[in-house]
């Protein structure tokens, strides 16, 4: 019976080796990649071309943070495995959208330059500091026009989700820094709630239903800092408050 068990675990180390090899430990990340994305084909209707995109998008962060973590090392030869598989995904899918809606170019330059400036604080060794996210940040919610104009909807129409995505994830990258890494610097704490409160007002100014919304996130930014939670619970938090956003901007965009 030992002998089974000790077969049947035997591979789970490994596999887990592998996983943490190819998979980044940025599970903040996700939400920040699938909140803008699934917003905005909640509110242009889905087409087929979003799954490629989804896809590319996806592969396209993997790519380009494997490609961070080669510069931040000044060993790209570490990675190049994972760039390679990455890219290797990317492009076929990128292609594929490129052939459907070749006006998503348009939006390349703009990536691009929030790229390179991922790229001169990875070179920094500076990735987390605060322009760096906000950067990362703009890239996420940029993808809200990605995905209307793969749908042939004119990019003025996500506007507003695109406002109230921004306004949501900087407000997270504010609160969460409050969380963990900066959670003993009073200053930080003050910038959160103000940006929060600054948050709630314009909120309210592109609709009314936004306002409980944007309250229930100044609430928790200006509380829970004096919590000791662990990182596992705020992302908790995070996750409901992403669900909130995600069920309200289709509604009042």
């Amino acid at each position: 019976m030992t002998a089974a068990v000790a077969a049947h675990s035997g591979p789970a180390p490994a596999y887990r080796r592998v996983l943490r090899q190819y998979v980044p430990p940025q599970h903040g990340a996700w939400a920040m990649l699938l909140l803008p994305y699934l917003a905005g084909v909640a509110l242009v209707g889905p087409r087929w071309p979003h799954l490629p995109l989804l896809g590319a998008w996806l592969a396209g962060y993997l790519t380009s943070y494997y490609v961070l973590q080669a510069v931040k090392s000044r060993r790209p030869r570490r990675f190049a495995a994972q760039i390679r598989l990455y890219a290797l995904i990317t492009v076929p899918l990128a292609a594929t959208v490129l052939v459907v809606r070749p006006a998503v170019l348009w939006y390349a330059p703009v990536f691009a330059a929030l790229l390179l400036v991922n790229g001169a604080y990875a070179g920094r060794r500076d990735e987390r500091a605060l322009a760096n996210d906000l950067a990362s940040v703009l890239q996420s919610c940029l993808l809200v026009f990605v995905v209307a104009t793969v749908a042939a909807v004119p990019p003025v129409q996500v506007l507003p989700a695109f406002v109230v995505l921004l306004l949501y994830l900087t407000g997270t990258v504010l609160f969460v820094k409050t969380m963990i890494r900066n959670r003993d610097d009073a200053r930080y704490r003050r910038l959160s709630v103000g940006y929060h409160l600054a948050a709630l007002v314009v909120a309210g100014w592109i609709a009314v239903l936004l306002v409980p919304v944007f309250l229930v996130l100044l609430i928790r930014a200006w509380l829970l800092p004096y919590r000791r939670l662990r990182p596992p619970q705020v992302g908790v938090v995070e996750i409901v408050c992403s669900v909130l956003i995600l069920v309200v901007v289709p509604v009042v965009s």
